[in-house]
């Protein structure tokens, strides 16, 4: 499994990956609007790095890692809930071919994006992930890729049919050493 970055020839494989029936209940992406969403990140205007997981040569999914301190109604939000340390990240992911679910790829796509957010962002100490509490896939993988429970609490939810529940999952930096890493 590999990372590579989200370039504009692949915006419309994300937009079927975002119609996708798991997708869409899960990421309240239109996938009309990929342009307007992922354009600036793919131009660098705006900060958060966005990449394709890539096995067997073949895109599967896709990851965000960024910084809470560019995202300042998340920071606000997050900081009500649990402390929230300078300079932590966050990511989210998305496995956009159902075929690729239940293989480990999204541990791996996990595991992936907290290392290279850790290299590309030496002053990270912690990445935290939020997540729907009734996500449970979603947090089992955090956690098979390392995470740990963080907090509970009250956020708003990326699709709005679900409840604000939410667990906060996180990696730090001092425990960071994943089975097959360049830090392990």
């Amino acid at each position: 499994m590999e990372l590579r970055p989200l370039r504009r020839s692949d915006f419309p494989l994300l937009a079927r990956w975002l119609a996708e029936p798991l997708v869409a209940r899960w990421w309240n992406d239109d996938p009309a609007a990929v342009e307007e969403q992922y354009g600036p990140s793919v131009d660098g205007s705006d900060p958060t790095a966005v990449y394709l997981g890539v096995h067997a040569g073949e895109p599967f999914g896709l990851v965000q890692v960024y910084r809470f301190a560019d995202e300042p109604e998340s920071l606000a939000e997050l900081s009500a809930v649990c402390p929230v340390p300078d300079g932590a990240l966050s990511i989210d992911y998305l496995i956009g071919v159902p075929d690729a679910r239940g293989r480990g790829l999204a541990t791996a796509l996990i595991a992936a994006a907290v290392a290279r957010g850790f290299a590309d962002h030496p002053d990270a100490q912690d990445v935290l992930v939020p997540v729907a509490r009734g996500n449970e896939a979603s947090w089992r993988a955090l956690r098979r890729a390392g995470a740990t429970r963080y907090a509970d609490g009250e956020l708003t939810p990326d699709n709005p049919v679900d409840a604000r529940d939410h667990v906060v999952h996180r990696f730090t930096r001092a425990e960071w050493a994943p089975e097959g890493s360049a830090q392990a």
